[in-house]
């Protein structure tokens, strides 16, 4: 079975497929969600299966606003802070949970759960017209790169859900901030789109080094475990000085099966000639809003075999992006490397 392009004058029709416990993705300010009734622990399970997701890492539950919420968790006082001045948007917030209020399949086995309120109108109407909250990961086959368009769905997930519903290109391109709650100290458990410094204002100090667990630690928050947003290729992140290395590599050693992953003016800077390039944009905003695009993009030429990529300063929006390009390279920088 084919699965469906729903456009936003159908948003009934996908309502009443997650209602019958099936699968719709849906469109956040982010990437591209996949979504299931997150009180239905079948139709979760279904979510796990659609991604082939390893079922220890827990979901984020999309809601229409806080009264949602206070269904299923208990929202802190800072908690409430932070709702206050960041939802709708890209800040996922995880709180501990009303003891059986929601399945182990959502949360992971643990006494916690994410959840977020998408700045996106589409699925803010689509939440409430479905009447129940969303589990939401990325829409895509789990380790690949996170979709930011309704075709990216269904290039991984077509015939295995009942569709997505369309509202274009995602603005952001990163996904959600994640603040752990639950703690005496909030903690950053994912960078994105919102920082520490927009966020400390308003709940004073915040722990920003906790992004990875141990093999055997179940994690509270998605991408801190599992490889993440890795396409077919080996990707290589490169510093500002390294890029005369990479063109004799492309040059030479990679010729016709390697690419480049850069901002404008680097691009511009030297002849790649046959080489396959891809443009981030201008600046680091510009490079977070593509990459994953990029990252598909290359991913989709079966000639190349190797993936040059634009490295950043981890500052502002560019620590959630080399959060995601680390990821996407498995950590490996082209100067420690010797190719």
């Amino acid at each position: 079975m084919m699965s469906k392009i729903f456009s936003k004058s159908e948003i009934n029709e996908a309502a009443q497929k997650l209602r019958d416990g099936e699968l719709v993705a849906f469109p956040t300010e982010t990437v591209y969600g996949l979504g299931a009734d997150a009180t239905n622990e079948t139709a979760v399970k279904k979510v796990y299966l659609a991604k082939g997701r390893p079922s220890d890492n827990p979901l984020i539950v999309h809601v229409a606003g806080e009264e949602d919420v206070k269904k299923f968790a208990t929202i802190t006082p800072a908690a409430k802070k932070l709702m206050d001045q960041f939802w709708p948007g890209p800040l996922t917030i995880i709180l501990p949970i009303i003891p059986g209020a929601l399945s182990q399949t959502v949360t992971g086995g643990l006494k916690t759960a994410a959840f977020r309120n998408p700045a996106n109108a589409a699925t803010i109407e689509l939440i409430k017209t479905a009447r129940v909250p969303l589990v939401g990961p990325s829409a895509n086959t789990s380790g690949k790169p996170s979709p930011t368009r309704p075709e990216h769905v269904m290039h991984d997930l077509d015939g295995k859900i009942a569709g997505v519903l369309d509202d274009g290109e995602t603005k952001i391109g990163v996904e959600s901030t994640v603040i752990d709650m639950s703690g005496a100290i909030p903690t950053i458990l994912r960078p994105g789109a919102l920082t520490p410094a927009e966020l400390e204002p308003v709940i004073g100090e915040i722990q920003t080094d906790h992004h990875k667990v141990g093999a055997n630690e179940v994690p509270k928050a998605p991408g801190m475990k599992y490889k993440h947003y890795a396409p077919a290729a080996q990707v290589y992140i490169v510093g500002d000085s390294e890029w005369n290395q990479v063109h004799e590599l492309v040059d030479t050693k990679f010729k016709d099966q390697s690419a480049v992953m850069a901002v404008d003016h680097v691009l511009d800077e030297y002849p790649w000639d046959e080489t396959v390039t891809f443009s981030l944009g201008k600046n680091v905003n510009d490079a977070a809003h593509n990459l994953f695009d990029g990252l598909r993009t290359l991913d989709n030429n079966e000639k190349i075999q190797v993936i040059f990529a634009q490295e950043f300063n981890k500052e502002g929006l560019g620590e959630a992006y080399m959060n995601r390009l680390e990821k996407s390279a498995g950590q490996q920088h082209l100067k420690n490397q010797a190719l």
